[in-house]
């Protein structure tokens, strides 16, 4: 039995930077990873790195004068093509990067624990079992597939990963979910000239959100052309011959039925554990299924880690790279760094106008007892979204009128995923709102209008 100085299980962001800096270290290290299709990770291959590809596709769609659905179709499968050239190259020099590397063996195959210290790894039948003194378990998640009748036997159901894999646009895509990744994928496929359809069991979508962002949200993606159901449930599904007719019920008692060509099921992620038989190397899990750690990632195993949506919380894969860093620090470095200083952490919807966060909301920091002031202006009033013809949106800014120290804001425009990082900086570094304020910015850009942003505060 080959012996390493760690095993990972896993491919992901946290597991291939961890598996490289060890190596770097001179360690002998061994990654496991179940599908070839998946080096560098969920980001790479069917989340971030795709979608956006897509995203970025959409955007050039609105300079291309294509009528038909016909001409939209033609020039999707081209997109996807694109989008398909870049993963395999992306995946292609995240697998050279390790294996190049003379310390570091890269396994295809199901990992599962014999014990704590012991792995198995089976492929096509055949098993082989390898021995570590540290084991990281990096799996990430799976999406979540609810119990509704016909869902599982429909040739037409698609996640959020095989979607990444659609080669024809659909002409009616309907999604079960209101979530991000929905909204998201809602977006993009409206972008392309698809019907889009959105089925969600609560009354209004993004309720962590401003509710006013909410509003404007639906309404952007209303003027899309997307349909939503709010309110309603997922009785059945059953397929025809071309497409699949979907029954739902709303909140009124009514059942009201129409057809899809493919059906998205975007109601959550789940840690993905299947098979990894934890129990037999002493880990635990939480009643949702996530692996328990500490603020340091140390499991119920003493020499066992978890990193990533493995462990629940924020699926992002910035917060993999951060779990990496929390372990580099406890296990090879000084201990400095933990679950507990992830107190600022921004994310985006990547919808056509972008929509990022960063901290609490108005009405969040109002419940926690803060004495707020809040700035707002809107998206139409900045010079830079004009020249491109993306003005729709507002910003938003809620400070502590104690301390001026800035607790949140709320962007929803044209490049917001870039603007929410210097909010999140100034955040992390405690400075008062005044600073963005009176900082000078580079015109024309959206990131001045932060001038504007930050002196309406009151």
């Amino acid at each position: 039995m080959k012996k390493y100085d760690a095993i990972i299980i896993g491919f992901g962001k946290a597991g291939k930077t961890l598996a490289g800096f060890l190596a770097g270290k001179g360690q002998n290290v061994a990654l496991i990873e179940e599908s070839d299709k998946m080096y560098g990770g969920t980001c790479i291959n069917v989340g971030c790195i795709p979608s956006k590809s897509l995203v970025n596709s959409v955007e050039r769609l609105e300079n291309k004068d294509l009528s038909t659905f016909a001409e939209r179709k033609d020039y999707y499968e081209k997109s996807v093509n694109k989008k398909e050239a870049l993963i395999t190259a992306l995946r292609g020099k995240n697998y050279e990067m390790l294996a190049s590397k003379e310390n570091i063996d890269i396994y295809n195959g199901k990992g599962s624990f014999v014990s704590n210290k012991i792995v198995n790894i089976e492929k096509n039948g055949e098993n082989i079992q390898i021995e570590g003194e540290k084991i990281f378990i990096n799996t990430g998640s799976e999406t979540i597939i609810p119990n509704i009748k016909g869902l599982k036997e429909s040739k037409n159901i698609l996640t959020s990963k095989s979607l990444m894999e659609l080669k024809e646009l659909p002409r009616k895509l309907v999604i079960i979910g209101a979530g991000y990744i929905g909204l998201e994928f809602a977006s993009t496929y409206a972008g392309f000239g698809s019907e889009v359809v959105i089925i969600d069991a609560s009354d209004d979508i993004l309720k962590r959100e401003e509710k006013e962002a909410a509003d404007r949200v639906k309404k952007i993606l209303e003027a899309k052309g997307v349909t939503f159901y709010l309110n309603s449930k997922v009785e059945e599904i059953s397929d025809n011959e071309n497409d699949s007719s979907i029954a739902i019920s709303n909140g009124n008692g009514e059942i009201i039925q129409f057809n899809g060509d493919k059906i998205l099921v975007a109601i959550g992620r789940k840690a993905n554990t299947q098979g990894l038989e934890l129990e037999k190397a002493g880990v635990q899990v939480d009643e949702r299924g996530n692996i328990i750690v500490n603020e340091k990632l140390e499991t119920t195993a003493p020499n066992i880690w978890a990193l990533g949506d493995v462990k629940g919380g924020l699926q992002f894969t910035y917060i993999s790279l951060d779990d990496f860093r929390i372990i580099r620090d406890n296990v090879y470095g000084n201990g400095n760094r933990s679950l507990n200083d992830r107190n600022v952490v921004p994310y985006t919807t990547f919808l056509s106008t972008p929509l990022s966060r960063v901290g609490l909301s108005e009405k969040e920091a109002i419940e926690k007892g803060f004495d707020v002031k809040v700035g707002k202006i809107e998206a139409m009033a900045i010079p830079k979204g004009k020249i491109e013809g993306k003005s729709e949106g507002f910003l938003k800014v809620v400070v502590d009128a104690k301390t001026d120290k800035i607790l949140g804001a709320t962007l929803l425009c044209n490049t917001s995923h870039e603007m929410i990082n210097i909010i999140a900086l100034a955040m992390k570094g405690n400075l008062p709102y005044q600073i963005i304020r009176d900082m000078i910015f580079t015109h024309p850009t959206m990131s001045e209008s932060l001038n504007d942003l930050f002196g309406s505060v009151k």
